[in-house]
Order: C-alpha cells, then sequence, then structure tokens
C-alpha cells in the first residue's frame, strides 16, 4: 500500500518529528461528505458542494487549527476522493503522513440533508460498504504510528465499521505499557451495527478501557437505558475523566484525579497501570486505587446554531485542547463549548476556532458573564462583538 508521504501539495501540510512528534494522534474513517445547496429532500436537491467528514479527522483538524500538533491516521481508496480527503485536511495543518492509499478498495462517500440529524427529515446515505477505511486491523495500523502523540483519540464510529477495525480499537483501549492518554468519543450510531443493542453493550466496554471518555445524555439512553449524568457515571466508573453532554444544557465532567494533567510537557502521560480496570483507575496519568471524583458542571452559551454537525467532534477538540494546556476542568469544558460553538454556526462539520487570546479571554471570564454570552455566526473574528445581554 502507498503512503502518502510528507510532501501533500498544500501550504499547511506538515509531517513532524522528535520523541513526541505529535500532541494528538486521531484514527477513524474520514469521507467525502456531499452537503446540499438547498434544504429539501435528497430526492429534490439538485446539487451538492463538497466536503470532508468524519469524527476523529474533524477532531485533527480542530486541534491542529487551535495550534496543537496532530495526526490523522486512516486509510483511503487509490482514487480522486483519497487525494482530496488527504490534501483537504493536510490543508489543516494536520500531519497526513501516516494514511494508507488502498488501490482494491474505494473511499467512502455519503450524502445528507441540511436538517438537524435528530429530526424526522434529516436523511443521510451512506457508501462506505467495503471502503478502505474498513479494512483497518491490528496488522494494517502498526502501533508506534498511534501510539507517538501523548493522547490518543478514538470513536465508536470505527468499532462499527467491521470486524477488523473493532478489533483493532480493542487493542488500542487494551491495557499495554507505555500506552499515550486514550481519550474516547462513543458516538453511538444505531445505523451503523447490525445489532444496536449489541453494539451499545460493545461501546460501553470499549469506553472502560479509555482515560478520557466524552458522550451524550441522550446516545447514552440509547445505548445503555441511562440518560442522568450520574447514572452514567456509575455505569462507566472506569475511566479517570468521563465527560457527560447535554446539549444546550450544557456539560459535566467527572474527575477522579484533577492532577492528572499536568502543565506541557505532559511528562507523567505513558505510564499505565498494568490493568487500569481492576485498579480502578483509567490509563496514562491516573493513579491506581479508588477515589472520589471531583464534578464540575458547565453550561452551554447560547448559540445561534446556523448547522449542528460537526459540534460534538469541536467539543471533544475543544477539552483536549485545554487538557493538553494543562487547564482546570472549568476552563477545559469552557474550551470544549466554545469550540462547539464554532462549529454550530457555519454550515459544514468544520469551523475556524477563535484565536487562543479571544478564546482564553472568553473561557476566564466570571460565570455571571458566561452565563450571558451569546454567540452568533462570525464570533470567532477578533473584530466581532459577542453579545452579553
Amino acid at each position: 500500500m502507498d503512503r502518502v508521504n510528507g510532501s501533500v501539495p498544500t501550504p499547511r501540510s506538515r509531517a513532524v518529528t522528535g520523541q513526541h512528534p505529535v500532541d494528538v494522534v486521531c484514527l477513524g474513517e474520514s469521507m467525502v461528505t456531499f452537503l446540499p445547496t438547498r434544504p429539501g429532500r435528497l430526492a429534490d436537491v439538485p446539487s451538492f458542494d463538497r466536503g470532508i467528514g468524519g469524527a476523529e479527522s474533524n477532531v485533527a483538524c480542530a486541534l491542529a487549527a487551535a495550534g496543537h500538533r496532530a495526526r490523522w491516521v486512516g486509510r483511503v481508496g487509490r482514487d480522486g476522493f483519497g487525494t482530496h480527503l488527504t490534501e483537504a485536511i493536510g490543508a489543516y495543518g494536520v500531519d497526513v503522513s501516516a494514511v494508507v492509499r488502498d488501490p482494491g478498495r474505494p473511499t467512502g462517500v455519503y450524502f445528507r440533508t441540511a436538517t438537524d440529524r435528530a429530526t424526522d427529515a434529516h436523511e443521510v446515505v451512506y457508501h462506505r460498504a467495503g471502503s478502505a477505511a474498513s479494512a483497518m486491523a491490528p496488522s494494517t495500523v502498526p502501533y508506534d504510528v498511534v501510539a507517538g502523540g501523548r493522547i490518543l483519540h478514538l470513536t465508536g464510529i470505527t468499532a462499527a465499521l467491521s470486524a477488523s477495525c473493532l478489533a483493532l480499537v480493542r487493542e488500542l483501549t487494551g491495557p499495554r505499557p507505555g500506552r499515550p492518554l486514550v481519550s474516547f468519543d462513543v458516538n453511538f450510531r444505531p445505523g451503523l451495527w447490525a445489532d444496536p443493542a449489541a453494539g451499545g453493550r460493545v461501546l460501553l466496554d470499549l469506553a472502560r478501557g479509555a482515560d478520557v471518555v466524552f458522550v451524550g445524555a441522550d446516545e447514552a439512553e440509547a445505548a445503555w437505558g441511562v440518560g442522568e449524568p450520574d447514572a452514567i457515571r456509575r455505569a462507566l466508573p472506569e475511566p479517570g475523566v468521563l465527560v457527560v453532554k447535554r446539549g444546550e444544557v450544557g456539560a459535566t465532567v467527572y474527575e477522579r484525579c484533577a492532577a492528572s494533567f499536568p502543565t506541557p510537557p505532559l511528562p507523567e502521560l505513558g505510564a499505565l497501570p498494568p490493568d487500569p480496570r481492576a485498579s480502578n483507575a483509567g490509563g496514562a496519568g491516573f493513579a491506581a486505587g479508588p477515589r472520589p471524583d471531583t464534578v464540575t458542571h458547565v453550561p452551554a452559551p447560547r448559540v445561534d446554531v446556523v448547522a449542528p454537525v460537526g459540534a460534538g467532534d469541536a467539543f471533544a477538540a475543544g477539552f483536549l485542547s485545554g487538557t493538553l494546556r494543562g487547564l482546570d476542568a472549568k476552563a477545559r469544558l469552557r474550551h470544549g463549548h466554545l469550540m462547539a460553538a464554532a462549529a454550530l454556526t457555519v454550515p459544514g462539520d468544520l469551523a475556524a476556532p477563535a484565536r487562543r487570546a479571544h478564546a482564553d479571554r472568553l473561557a476566564a471570564a466570571p460565570d455571571e458573564a458566561w452565563g450571558r454570552l451569546h454567540l452568533g455566526p462570525g464570533w470567532t473574528g477578533e473584530d466581532q462583538e459577542v453579545r452579553t445581554p
């Protein structure tokens, strides 16, 4: 198989070197997405705009745009769509040197309507069966490629693609000496699983092996039959950090060991207990033995939503950005909300985040001022006024 080399013809693509060549490695499928040029049923939409979509590559692009070193590990076809994906993702500053080009399988594509996926009017049509990404497996993804960063970010979508992809995610979330901090976004998509109930059980098992877990209250209810944050934590006590997202209500983080995230360069990362489940601890950086949670809730700011897609991935990127910077729980959640707000106020999956200084000023606002934030399209620009009625 061919690898995309470090000279992808885009102005910002890069390969990085060093003991920790990247801050975050994101592994998963990315697809070319076709977005309708107007609202309506897929049967009625006359034309589409081409974009890129993929939970893990979205996180990588958002982190790179926020100034972090990010690598996307994936598999695409040796076709024009695969070339477009690697060039477009590389243009965000993401290291795409580990992407594999598969000569026998195509790059996945999908079409969707402009409506919210939570509504009955939302339609999405995937052409991903037998895709290059579905051939990812422990034997086709060298461990040193995915373990070369401080954080490894995975999602439940990859686990649903094929038996070999599930085997890969199981291996990466399993205990291993020297494992990086493992971040896992549950991303339960019932339509991807032949048996959604069984898929929910698989995702619960995978999440138990991770260090940082993101899950929406709605998807936890659908996958596991529990929707209240405290009940979700009781169902998932193993991760050192659990983030429960509740849309407009906000997000809550359950953190067993606040000292798990020292300031950069995160020297503790890489020390994994022999069996994190037996010790009731997460992976890198978490002390063994049961500890009481520190629980922090941060409400979401008011946002004038343009399109809801990509917000969950952006939230994860904002939270992980704060993690890399050694910020406290409230700041990490606020940066998650701000990154999500950037995605919510643009039509596609990806948005340019606010500059770090701008986001830091908003994240440091007193609680009263934070509660008055009202973010609309264009709010990420330095010259845009953020409304606080």
